[in-house]
Parts: structure tokens; sequence; C-alpha cells
């Protein structure tokens, strides 16, 4: 942004840009949209954005986002509570629940393996989930970890993890590009990625 702006207006542009998928420009129209904004209206901005910080916290059984201890989703007991769908982030739990198909629960890992980066088993909701296995019941994980290389090695590291306790693993079969995401997904390609899943 030039110089010849005021510095908060500067700032602020950076705050903008700092968020995934939001470019320089982007980034400027937000904070010029902002600066259009009654004070009132940027104040419920800021409130919400604090409350959701303060106020949202991972589920105490799936790792999921939700302002209670257990999700509503965990806590839902029309839920089959024996598959478990495992995947990267909030944001997957998201895109299966659009389809309205699938009625098991889920496990949030809030990340995939990556050794490159520093993220090893222990940086992600692994001793979680093998907590929930180990209470029993539990007959099989859906691994739906995004069809890329850290999405497959992260889903044969669990699945090596869990085939010695028997529990069936699989893997959905992916009717998804390969680098592809699930939350950009359709339903009906969630849906049949579902159904065709396969043990791994």
């Amino acid at each position: 942004m030039a110089d010849h702006n005021a510095l908060p207006l500067i700032i602020l542009t950076e705050k903008f840009a700092s968020l995934p998928g939001i470019g320089m420009k982007s980034a400027q129209r937000l904070a010029y949209h902002v600066m259009s904004m009654q004070v009132s209206e940027v104040e419920e901005f800021a409130e919400a954005l604090i409350s959701a910080k303060k106020n949202v916290k991972c589920c105490s059984v799936c790792q999921n986002l939700t302002e209670k201890k257990v999700c509503p989703i965990c806590s839902d007991t029309d839920r089959i509570q024996s598959i478990i769908c495992v995947v990267e982030s909030p944001k997957d739990v998201t895109a299966f629940e659009r389809t309205r198909e699938y009625n098991g629960v889920y496990h949030v890992l809030h990340g995939l393996l990556s050794p490159m980066d520093g993220i090893t088993p222990d940086k992600l909701r692994m001793k979680e989930l093998l907590a929930r296995i180990s209470k029993g019941g539990v007959e099989e994980i859906i691994m739906a970890t995004n069809p890329t290389v850290e999405g497959d090695a992260t889903a044969l590291y669990v699945a090596n993890l869990l085939k010695p306790l028997g529990v069936k693993v699989s893997r959905l079969a992916f009717g998804l590009p390969v680098g592809g995401m699930l939350e950009y997904a359709d339903e009906v390609t969630l849906f049949k990625a579902l159904e065709n899943r396969n043990d791994m």
C-alpha cells in the first residue's frame, strides 16, 4: 500500500493480507470497506472476532470447534458413535455435514503430518483419537484426509497405528482431483467418496 495512506489504514491492510487467501489488493479493498462502515458496525465486527476467539474451543471428544464442552455432533444420541470419520480440520466436518448423508461422528486432527514443516504426530490430535478407541465400541475409522502427499501420509500413519487394535480402517474412494480440497467439493462428490470408501 502506498505510503501516502494513513498509517492505521496501512496496518489494517497488512492485517487483512496476513489472512489465508487474501492478497494485497483484496486486503486493500477490505480496509477501505471498513473505513466506509459506521463505527458501531466496526465495533460489532471487532466484538464478533474477540467473542469467537475467546469462546470457541475444541470439543473434548472429537476436537471439532464448539462453544460447549462437548459439541452437538458428539452429544447427538442419533449419531452412530462406532464410526469415526477422521479429518484434517473443522472446515472438513462442515463439508461432510452439508451432504446430510453421513451419520457417524468425527475426529479432527488439526493438521496433517509434514516432517519438513515440523508437523510430527505429537503436534496433531492423535493421542485423543487413540484414547477414544481404547474406550471400546469403535468399529470403523474412515480416513478422510485430502488426497495430497501429506494427506496420504497421515492416513497411512493412522492406519498402521490402529490396525493392531483390531479396528477397521478405510480410506475415502476419492472422486476428487488429486491435490483438491474437501471444503470445495460438492455434496454429491463427497457422498460418493464416502459410499465407495476402501479398506486400507
